[in-house]
């Protein structure tokens, strides 16, 4: 079967820059990877990692180009994990991040799984919309706020020295 991709780039600008692309699904996150790099203009020599999914965008297991992790802790590899073992019907989210230090950010969303069309190659570029930008658009990271969490608010008077239990005979 074909993956057909939407890969949208993660920009606050009112133009949209995606690009549908069609995968089998017997393919790795590799040649995933390839054809997005090929598709938006990038050389492909960064570092990059997907992000599996849900819903609303949060991101979840990462699948790494390369084995960056520390020593007990398995991450799932690009070269040896297949498309259709990621994304499929009741999973077709997931966030591509590439080059960590400029951070382009992208969501890829199945959009359809359909048969090999005869005289097709794949993978294959089905549609380009907007131009990716000079510069990777800005970032802001942003902690969820909770309201009911102060933490100045613990009761205890700075300038009172007798209530913090010291003991004067501490050495």
């Amino acid at each position: 079967m074909i993956y057909r991709f939407r890969v949208i780039l993660d920009n606050d600008t009112e133009d949209d820059v995606f690009r549908d692309l069609e995968i089998r699904e017997t393919d790795t996150m590799e040649d995933l990877h390839n054809i997005i790099t090929q598709s938006f203009g990038f050389d492909g020599m960064e570092m990059a990692s997907f992000y599996v999914s849900d819903d609303e965008w949060n991101q979840g297991e990462e699948i790494a180009m390369f084995d960056v992790s520390e020593a007990g802790n398995k991450v799932k590899m690009m070269s040896t994990t297949i498309i259709k073992d990621m994304v499929h019907e009741a999973s077709t989210k997931l966030i591509y991040v590439y080059d960590f230090m400029n951070m382009w950010t992208f969501y890829v969303e199945l959009a359809e799984i359909v048969e090999e069309a005869e005289g097709t190659d794949y993978p294959n570029l089905m549609f380009v919309h907007g131009q990716i930008p000079d510069e990777a658009p800005e970032k802001t990271f942003e902690a969820e706020s909770d309201d009911a969490f102060d933490e100045f608010e613990d009761e205890v008077d700075v300038d009172d020295y007798t209530d913090l239990d010291f003991d004067e005979n501490w050495n």
